[in-house]
């Protein structure tokens, strides 16, 4: 898949392209249908498929602070795209700028000078240009006159999380800040993921025979309810069962919110320095204070007990 930032990358010789615009982040199972539906149109009219996405999140421009969540960063989302078959990948630079651009000269600038549109695939609330003026009857109207066909893709309804709403990365977002990564999980079609690079900590868990790799998140990452999680260590291509612990390490009166995965049954790992991925699978329990070392020892060994059930049930993938 070619990956452009900016219109500038955009072969001058591109021919004819399916494309379809959006955050997609998380890349959830609506996006899929999306996606997939232009991937499969583009093969029929022999065109190349291109998502254009922007960065970075045009809320953080338009509303400076209100930046959501973040359900994955842009190279795993090239990497979720890649694997739907898209041919293109392009990220365009999100300032105040751009943001002016009136829908017809969005449409001008990049669907028919850049990218020579043949159809464009979106969901019926696609929503682009200046104030969010633009819409898909708007787009089709345009169509016309600069020869590209648009197609909507029905979204298709989630099952037990979304209490039958469609697919919604908001919807998304707030189960993982509720700890329901199971019912995330049903959206996005795989595990949540939080990455970043491990960096050295108070180093309590190898004191106590459980050492963690303490993750250095990325910047806005969508970070599950603290509590206790089942799931897995990606580390160089390897993923290894983890059990996964989310808050301040309220027994030994910690402030800082961390993210920590202890690889089960692995030993001698060094991981400083590395960057590294964690996916959940499942919640456990929520974070708690305990006593006695003892006891906070007791039920570590029952939580690492319960996380290699749990993901022995299940592959990598969730």
């Amino acid at each position: 898949m070619q990956r452009w930032r900016g219109l500038e990358d955009v072969p001058e010789d591109w021919g004819r392209s399916v494309v379809t615009i959006g955050s997609y982040d998380g890349v959830h199972r609506g996006h899929q249908l999306i996606i997939g539906r232009a991937v499969e149109r583009a093969r029929e009219l022999g065109a190349a498929s291109v998502v254009v996405t922007f960065d970075p999140h045009p809320s953080e421009v338009v509303r400076p602070g209100s930046h959501p969540p973040l359900l994955a960063a842009h190279h795993r989302r090239a990497e979720l795209m890649a694997e739907l078959g898209v041919d293109a990948l392009l990220i365009l630079p999100f300032t105040t700028e751009f943001s002016q651009l009136s829908p017809g000269d969005f449409i001008r600038t990049v669907l028919v000078d850049a990218l020579h549109a043949r159809a464009v695939i979106e969901g019926p609330n696609f929503r682009f240009g200046h104030k969010a003026a633009g819409d898909v009857e708007f787009l089709s109207a345009m169509g016309l006159k600069y020869d590209y066909e648009v197609d909507v893709v029905d979204l298709y309804l989630t099952g037990e999380a979304g209490g039958g709403q469609p697919f919604s990365s908001s919807m998304t977002r707030r189960l993982i800040a509720e700890g329901d990564v199971a019912g995330a999980r049903e959206i996005l079609g795989r595990p949540h993921r939080v990455e970043g690079v491990v960096v050295r900590g108070a180093q309590r868990g190898r004191d106590l025979g459980y050492p963690t790799a303490n993750v250095e998140t990325l910047p806005h990452t969508a970070i599950p309810a603290d509590g206790v999680y089942a799931g897995w260590l990606h580390v160089e291509g390897e993923a290894m069962p983890a059990a996964i612990s989310v808050g301040t390490n309220p027994t030994f009166d910690g402030t800082a919110r961390t993210v920590e995965a202890y690889a089960i049954d692995r030993v001698g790992l060094d991981l400083y320095g590395l960057h590294v991925a964690v996916d959940f699978l499942a919640y456990l329990r929520g974070m708690e204070k305990f006593d006695t070392i003892d006891a906070l020892l007791e039920r570590m060994a029952d939580d690492v007990k319960r996380a290699r059930e749990l993901v022995d049930a299940h592959d990598a993938t969730g």
